[in-house]
């Protein structure tokens, strides 16, 4: 029997809509987007924001087709457009607007009230710890692979992670007493 490997899988959907099929880029399209549009929702704070954000990381990931140099997987290529993505939209948000996040960020707390809290701890955080912490948290990456996503040092991944959770336990510690 033969070994299915969804990562070549990936990389042959992606050379093949390189070269111009249109059902290979939808097939990776379909295959990513419902993590891709969670993690936007954890870093943008909202589900219509995150929808044009993981619109626009589509069009970028299908300009760079050709560009993809497969040293990373096409899943930390995509998260890296994404991240890139929310980050650009975050800082013309707060050109636009001044305020927290006050949209809906998935929590897995115990009530309603408990999930609000979170997600406005999670919305006051800088943009550098809210991602590193969604990369963790939200969608399991090791700490290469987020640091292969933010083009950072293992280092500063470790220390971003570890600053972030001080910060978001220090927010929610009427939570955790």
């Amino acid at each position: 029997m033969v070994q299915f490997n969804p990562e070549a899988d990936d990389i042959e959907l992606l050379h093949r809509a390189g070269d111009g099929d249109s059902a290979a880029f939808h097939a990776l399209v379909d295959r990513h987007a419902q993590r891709l549009y969670r993690l936007a929702v954890s870093l943008i704070g909202n589900a219509t924001d995150a929808e044009d954000v993981l619109q626009e990381t589509f069009v970028g990931a299908f300009r760079g087709l050709r560009t993809f140099e497969a040293r990373s997987s096409v899943k930390t290529w995509l998260t890296r457009i994404l991240v890139l993505q929310a980050s650009q939209w975050n800082r013309s948000r707060r050109r636009r607007v001044a305020g927290s996040m006050d949209d809906s960020i998935p929590a897995a707390a115990g009530s309603p009230e408990a999930a609000m809290d979170v997600q406005a701890a999670l919305g006051r955080l800088s943009p550098e710890h809210r991602e590193v912490l969604a990369l963790r948290e939200f969608e399991r990456m090791s700490y290469e692979e987020i640091a292969q996503v933010l083009d950072v040092p293992r280092g500063t991944v470790e220390s971003r992670l570890h600053r972030a959770r001080s910060e978001l336990r220090e927010k929610l510690k009427d939570y955790l007493s």
